[in-house]
């Protein structure tokens, strides 16, 4: 596993990358914790699309702060929403 995303459980991990995958309708395979938003083509309309299905399945209300809002990259939007989750479950 990337060190970028460690921390973050296994399961939640491969429950994420599905959503975003399908979402964001790009392949599983190309989510990679260095590949950027825009070189997948997913934009900030598919962000908010992709939070709002994140949200749906954690049950959990995810906050697009300055931090989340800046991840340019899947590692950094999931290593910062895996804070958010933890912090909503808290």
């Amino acid at each position: 596993m990337d060190k970028m995303l460690e921390g973050i459980e296994p399961d939640t991990l491969e429950r994420l990358l599905d959503l975003v995958a399908k979402e964001g309708m790009v392949e599983r395979d190309a989510l990679k914790p260095d590949a950027s938003f825009e070189d997948l083509g997913i934009e900030s309309a598919d962000m908010v699309v992709i939070l709002m299905a994140i949200e749906e399945e954690f049950g959990v209300y995810i906050p697009v702060d300055g931090e989340l809002a800046e991840a340019t990259t899947v590692g950094d939007f999931l290593k910062v929403l895996s804070e958010r989750m933890k912090e909503g479950a808290a």
